[in-house]
């Protein structure tokens, strides 16, 4: 009698988008080498962004309204999570990740020694601008005193979910606080953090899309009432 050979893990990639006409498509197209689907969630753009995201080959998934990246990632989630995801890997729709970089990611998902991987630019972040460097720092010391969590660049985009994790993580916030929130609901929940250094690629574009000081203290705020909350 013949054994079936187990399935292969359904790989797919999740893609939040703001107004990225002219970068998303790229991402999209590059991505689709090393996942088996990918999902953009276009979150209210008033640009071509759906457009361009679905003519490169991804399924799409519009907020008519911008509801930010933590709104806009729970959708993608739960949108993986419907088209049958093993394995989820979330990347930035602005080139600021390198989507050659996903079977390093989603890897300790895939040997089944984390359920959640934070792609970490810290770990190399040779090519960073300082500013950058220090910013990412300081979030991680802000996540570690509100929450009792530290890692290392808590505010990467880059990262694997199994599909127990994505089931798990129930995000609350709409911001880039939900960079923070999602590593502490992981670890509360008892599931496996792991990190892996990605390489940071960044362009005047990129750094113009970044968080400036103003969304910086706003994040925190938001941060300080999730704790409270």
């Amino acid at each position: 009698m013949l054994l079936s050979k187990p399935e292969r893990p359904k790989l797919v990639a999740v893609i939040p988008a703001y107004n990225e006409a002219g970068h998303v498509g790229k991402v999209v197209k590059a991505s689709k080498a090393f996942v088996d689907e990918v999902l953009v969630v276009d979150d209210g753009s008033t640009d071509g962004t759906c457009l361009e995201a679905s003519a490169a080959g991804a399924r799409v998934f519009r907020h008519w309204v911008n509801r930010g990246v933590g709104g806009a990632t729970a959708t993608g989630l739960r949108a993986a999570l419907q088209s049958g995801a093993d394995v989820i890997v979330t990347l930035d729709a602005d080139g600021q990740h390198l989507p050659e970089e996903i079977p390093r990611v989603v890897a300790p998902v895939l040997n089944g020694t984390a359920d959640v991987v934070i792609g970490c630019r810290l770990l190399n972040h040779k090519g960073m601008p300082l500013l950058r460097v220090v910013a990412n720092r300081i979030a991680d010391a802000c996540t570690w005193l509100l929450f009792g969590v530290y890692l290392s660049d808590t505010q990467s985009g880059f990262r694997a979910y199994s599909r127990t994790a994505a089931q798990s993580i129930d995000i609350r916030t709409s911001g880039m606080e939900v960079c923070s929130e999602i590593i502490v609901l992981a670890v509360r929940s008892g599931l496996r953090v792991a990190q892996v250094p990605i390489t940071p690629v960044y362009t005047d574009y990129s750094l113009s899309k970044g968080q400036s000081f103003y969304n910086g203290i706003r994040t925190l705020a938001k941060l300080m009432l999730r704790r409270i909350l």
